[in-house]
């Protein structure tokens, strides 16, 4: 049996913060069909109101999603990270978070280039050799970086 996996992560910018994780994992912003979207209005499942524009393109309002590049055209994707529309803002600490792998990256290079993105710094923390800086996304969404 082959799972996949997508991990939803609420928010109060759908499209915003697609963005910024699209760029931060070097991933990709999926597609929206506007075409599928204008049907969908035009038959009544949807109104204008559930939509918005985004970088000039017309996208369901309460969410957007990213894939590695390799993966856009899986269908269903083995990876994908949904972003969807709460209206609460986040008031505790996430009970999961995600760790970004650096790859051999400066630890201490990345997060100051997140800092300069939106993120903020958190905490170091390591045990035995290793350590780690967590960090927030623009949303206040913990996460790790090593």
């Amino acid at each position: 049996m082959t799972l996949n996996i997508q991990i939803a992560v609420d928010c109060r910018n759908p499209h915003e913060l697609a963005d910024w994780w699209a760029e931060t994992l070097d991933w990709a912003v999926e597609p929206q069909d506007e075409d599928f979207i204008r049907s969908m209005i035009g038959q009544g499942f949807a109104t204008e109101a559930e939509t918005t524009l985004h970088h000039g393109q017309l996208v369901w309002r309460t969410g957007a999603a990213i894939r590695p590049p390799e993966d856009l055209d899986a269908k269903p994707p083995a990876r994908r990270i949904l972003f969807q529309t709460v209206p609460e803002a986040k008031t505790v600490k996430n009970r999961i978070h995600w760790d970004v792998n650096l790859a051999g990256a400066d630890k201490d290079e990345v997060r100051k280039a997140l800092e300069a993105r939106g993120a903020t710094y958190l905490w170091t923390a390591s045990e035995g050799p290793h350590s780690w800086h967590t960090m927030a996304d623009p949303e206040g969404n913990e996460f790790c970086i090593s």
